[in-house]
């Protein structure tokens, strides 16, 4: 009897003991399944308890992490406000100031201004840099205490108008140029806080406004040669790209077909117009594949490079006018 009496000690004894991890298995099943923020993730729980932001709690619990599905809802803090704007006077022009700098090997008009903490139109502007790519080293250059270009003076112009044209005030001119009267004399310079220059302008001047019209060999230069037919010393309008008879030719910029034809000297050739004063003209092509009139997209194939006309081989001769004069087109092209 003893011996029975002491097994069922120790039954009861292991049935208590299942009952009580029976109870905390439910207990801690309940918790999971209401709580699991606060129980596996802290710093979510955290989150709840304080009203923090994610910001501030992104550093808490399981090594600073996150997971989204475990953040409880906070109708109070509003995610769609990223910033607030800066201090107006951090904006305000200031009375104009330049320093120098210096070009050294490898300088660029862009690395330049990365450095300076202004636009590339400012630099360009200040210093009147025609060709940005015919930086020398030594050559200083001027660096101004904040963004703007120069502008002339034209006649009928007034501190209003020329603000306006830059979306800037009258004051603001006024101010930076230290200016003590309203009365502008002609051809006098002012410096524009916030002004850009014209696309164009700039595109012009970084050598970044046409595109190459063909791929090949340049054979003849822009700029005085010996002709090839007279023998004589004369001005090469353009370049000549040596290129396989057939090879596509595309517009170097956007613009309207203006004229297309045949003559002795060019053969088959296009003429097109592009904005501000430009216009490029396509010679010795085999094929022309626009009509006069059409609007053509950079890069669109008006013809193929060709030996017609006065040619001493398949080529294109490339020719860039500016306002009725020829330009070297290599100082513009990309």
């Amino acid at each position: 009897m003893k011996k029975s009496k002491n097994w069922a000690i120790i039954v009861l004894s292991r049935s208590e003991l299942m009952n009580k991890t029976f109870l905390r298995l439910l207990l801690i099943t309940c918790l999971i399944f209401y709580f699991p923020g606060a129980m596996f993730f802290p710093a979510a729980g955290n989150l709840a308890a304080s009203k923090s932001t994610p910001a501030e709690a992104k550093n808490e619990g399981m090594g600073g992490v996150i997971f989204p599905e475990y953040l409880p809802a906070q109708p109070d803090i509003d995610f769609e406000i990223w910033g607030m704007p800066e201090p107006e006077e951090y904006s305000l022009p200031h009375i104009l100031t330049f320093s120098s700098y210096t070009i050294v090997q490898g300088d660029m008009i862009g690395y330049i201004a990365i450095r300076t903490g202004l636009n590339e139109d400012t630099l360009i502007s200040v210093n009147d840099i025609k060709n940005t790519r015919l930086l020398q080293i030594g050559q200083v250059i001027r660096i101004p205490n904040q963004d703007g270009i120069y502008y002339t003076v034209k006649a009928g112009d007034t501190l209003e108008s020329i603000a306006a044209q830059y979306s800037t005030t009258a004051s603001n001119i006024s101010f930076v140029n230290e200016l003590f009267s309203d009365t502008l004399a002609l051809n006098s310079v002012l410096f524009i806080p916030g002004a850009k220059m014209d696309w164009v302008n700039r595109q012009e001047i970084n050598g970044d406004l046409f595109i190459w019209p063909v791929t090949g060999r340049i054979t003849s230069s822009y700029g005085y040669r010996t002709d090839p037919f007279a023998g004589t010393r004369q001005f090469h309008t353009g370049l000549d790209i040596s290129a396989v008879e057939g090879t596509p030719i595309k517009a170097a910029m956007a613009g309207r077909v203006s004229q297309v034809g045949y003559d002795d000297s060019y053969g088959n050739h296009v003429l097109i117009t592009h904005h501000s004063g430009y216009r490029t003209l396509y010679a010795h092509m085999s094929v022309i594949r626009v009509k006069a009139g059409a609007y053509v997209e950079t890069g669109e194939r008006i013809g193929d490079v060709g030996n017609t006309g006065q040619s001493t081989g398949p080529h294109l001769h490339f020719t860039v006018y500016k306002n009725g004069v020829t330009v070297n087109p290599r100082v513009l092209m990309r």
